[in-house]
C-alpha cells in the first residue's frame, strides 16, 4: 500500500503548500520570532525552498554556535536576552509596582473595581479569543465579537493574534520537544517566562499552518497595527477612562493599565508552566499537560490542560459541572446572542474512551509491580505419573483446577487450619477449594497463584478456564 509522503505531509502541516497573505508589523526580529518562522511565502511556497533554507541554517551554524548554546559570560549576557519582551514583561511592570508600593499613586476603590473589570475583558479575550477561537478554531464568531477580542487581547500585551496563535499551534504540534516554544521539560521557570525572555535557537525553528488566521481581516488589521493598538488599549484607554470618571489618570495608568496587564500575563504564563507541572493526567500521561483547579482559577478555566491537549478543538476546557471554566460559559452565552456559532465538542464516547484507556494504563502499571504467580504458559506440563514422582520428593503438592501447587510453606499459615490443608496434600482439592468446604476468596486465589509449579496434562482445559477467570490468557502447548 502506498505510504504517506512525510515531506509532503509536513509541508501541509506547516502551511507551506499554499500562497499566504504576507502580514508584517516590523516586530518579528525584536520578538525573537522572525528567525524561528522566517518563510517568505510570497517569494516561494514549495517545500524545496523551505528545505533549502533549513540547509542554509544548518551550514550557517555548523562551525559556530548560536548565542542560546553559549554559556553566559560578563561579555555576552546581554546577547542572550530578548530585550523587547524583557521590557514589556519585566521592566514596565516593575515601574508600575514601584509607583503602587511607594504610595506615589494611591489606589482608589473605583479604580480597583474598574481594573478588575478591565482585567476580565483582557483575560477572556486571550482565553476565548486568542486561544479557543483563533488558535484552535473551537467555534466561530461574527466580526463584532472578534473585534472585541482583538482590541482587548492586545491590551493584555501578549503579542498579536497572528504571533500568539502561530506559537500556540507550534506548541501543540511539537509538545515536549525542542521545537516546542515553551518546552516544559526545560523546567518550570523556562516554560513560565524564560522562553520569552531568552533568544530562541533558530536550529529548532518550526512552522504551523496559519492561513486561516491571516485570511481574517481583523487578524491582519491587528497584526499590522499591533503597537498603536496595544499602547492605546493597554495604557491610554484605561488611564483616560479613569481620568474622565474619577479624575485619576495616573491611577488608571498604573493599576488598570500596567499592573492589570502584568497580572494577565502572569496568569497566562501559568498555562505553559503550572498546567504542565501540577495536577493529574486523567486522559494521557505520555506528555506533560495536567489538569489542576489552581491554574483554572487564575486563567478563566484554562487549567484542565490534559483534557485540552487531548481534545484541543473542544470549546470547553472543563467538562464536569463542578470544574471552573467561565470561558466556556461566556462562549456559550455569546452563541445565545448570535455573536458566536458552531461550538465544537468531542463526543462523550471519545472522552470516556480516553478516561478508560488511561485508567487501564494505570491499572496495568500497578498490576505489573505485583507478584501474580508464574503464568501458566511458563509452567511445565506433568503427566499424572510425573506428579506422583514429584510427590515422593515433596509431599506438599496439591492440585486445584488442574494446576499443581506447592503449599508446603503455607501449611501453618492456612486460615482454615493446618489439618484441613494437610488432608488435601497429594490430592485434587478443586471441589473442596471452590465451595465444597470453603468458597475461597479472591485473595485466596491470588495467594494460591504464587505457589504454582506445574499443570496437569489431563486437566489443561480446566487450568485454562481457571486462568481466564483471573484475566490470564493460556495457550495450550
Amino acid at each position: 500500500m502506498e505510504q504517506v509522503d512525510l515531506v509532503s505531509a509536513n509541508m501541509l502541516a506547516a502551511g507551506a503548500n499554499k500562497k499566504s497573505v504576507r502580514v508584517v508589523n516590523g516586530l518579528g526580529k525584536l520578538m525573537g520570532s522572525k528567525d524561528m518562522v522566517n518563510v517568505d511565502f510570497e517569494a516561494d511556497s514549495n517545500m524545496d525552498y523551505l528545505l533549502e533554507q533549513d540547509k542554509k541554517d544548518k551550514e550557517k551554524y555548523k562551525n559556530r554556535k548560536h548565542i542560546s548554546e553559549m554559556p553566559w559570560t560578563v561579555n555576552n549576557w546581554h546577547l542572550h536576552l530578548n530585550w523587547l519582551n524583557l521590557t514589556l514583561v519585566v521592566f514596565i511592570p516593575l515601574v508600575g509596582l514601584y509607583y503602587a508600593v511607594s504610595g506615589r499613586v494611591p489606589l482608589k476603590l473605583e479604580v480597583l473595581i474598574f481594573a478588575m473589570i478591565y482585567y476580565c475583558f483582557g483575560g477572556v479575550s486571550i482565553t476565548a479569543g486568542y486561544h479557543r477561537l483563533w488558535a484552535h478554531r473551537s467555534y466561530s464568531a461574527h466580526w463584532p465579537l472578534r473585534l472585541f477580542f482583538a482590541i482587548f487581547g492586545a491590551a493584555s500585551i501578549e503579542g498579536s493574534i497572528k504571533w500568539w496563535g502561530h506559537s500556540h499551534r507550534i506548541h501543540h504540534r511539537y509538545t515536549d520537544t525542542v521545537r516546542d516554544p515553551y518546552d516544559a521539560r526545560r523546567g518550570l521557570w523556562y516554560s513560565h517566562m524564560g522562553w520569552m525572555l531568552l533568544k530562541p535557537n533558530p536550529k529548532h525553528r518550526a512552522r504551523a499552518d496559519i492561513a486561516d488566521l491571516v485570511d481574517d481581516w481583523i487578524v491582519r488589521w491587528q497584526h499590522r497595527n499591533f503597537i498603536p493598538i496595544m499602547i492605546f488599549s493597554a495604557f491610554i484607554l484605561p488611564a483616560m477612562f479613569c481620568h474622565y470618571m474619577w479624575n485619576d489618570f495616573w491611577g488608571g495608568l498604573v493599576y488598570a493599565g500596567i499592573l492589570r496587564a502584568s497580572a494577565i500575563q502572569q496568569a497566562t504564563f501559568c498555562i505553559n508552566s503550572l498546567a504542565h507541572y501540577l495536577g493529574d493526567q486523567p486522559f494521557d500521561d505520555r506528555r506533560t499537560p495536567r489538569d489542576n483547579w489552581i491554574t483554572a482559577l487564575v486563567t478563566f478555566g484554562e487549567g484542565y490542560h490534559n483534557f485540552h491537549h487531548e481534545f484541543p478543538t473542544d470549546y470547553r476546557n472543563a467538562i464536569k459541572w463542578y470544574q471552573y471554566d467561565p470561558t466556556k460559559v461566556i462562549i456559550y452565552m455569546t452563541s445565545l446572542f448570535g455573536l458566536s456559532y458552531d461550538l465544537k465538542k468531542f463526543s462523550q464516547n471519545a472522552i470516556q474512551q480516553g478516561l478508560v484507556q488511561q485508567q487501564q494504563k494505570k491499572l496495568d502499571r500497578a498490576r505489573s509491580k505485583l507478584n501474580w504467580g508464574s503464568p501458566l504458559s511458563q509452567l511445565p506440563v506433568w503427566e499424572k505419573s510425573e506428579f506422583l514422582e514429584h510427590l515422593k520428593e515433596n509431599s506438599g503438592l496439591v492440585v486445584i483446577s488442574g494446576i499443581v501447587h506447592d503449599v508446603s510453606g503455607y501449611i501453618t499459615e492456612h486460615p482454615g487450619g493446618e489439618t484441613l490443608l494437610q488432608a488435601s496434600l497429594g490430592k485434587d482439592a478443586t471441589k473442596a477449594f471452590n465451595g465444597g468446604v470453603y468458597l475461597h476468596s479472591n485473595a485466596a486465589h491470588n495467594i494460591l497463584a504464587t505457589m504454582r509449579v506445574a499443570v496437569v496434562k489431563d486437566n489443561v482445559d480446566q487450568a485454562a478456564k481457571f486462568a481466564a477467570r483471573r484475566g490470564e490468557v493460556y495457550e495450550k502447548k
